[in-house]
């Protein structure tokens, strides 16, 4: 059985070991090193899933612990998981 998310090694330095890749997630691929705004309860502040697409974001960090507390795990099943709570469909 494949894994869900997969790593691609792009290049590498053969001096320092830095790395360039590529995460391949159900939800969409995106290179690494890359810059990932942080959605605390399920957005980032300000800036529309719209937004966030035209800078290119392809994947949003969002932190489980603070939506564990508010608004709890059964609201955000309720609205279809995460991607659908967040109206993102790219990788979390």
């Amino acid at each position: 059985m494949k894994p869900a998310i997969t790593y691609e090694l792009i290049k590498q330095c053969p001096h320092t070991g830095a790395r360039a890749g590529r995460i391949h997630t159900p939800h969409g691929s995106f290179d690494t090193p890359i810059f990932m705004p942080v959605g605390t309860q399920a957005s980032v502040k300000t800036l529309s899933p719209e937004e966030l697409k035209e800078m290119g974001a392809g994947i949003i960090l969002s932190n489980n612990y603070h939506l564990f507390l508010r608004p709890g795990s059964k609201l955000v099943k309720e609205a279809g998981g995460l991607h659908k709570f967040m109206n993102w469909d790219r990788a979390i």
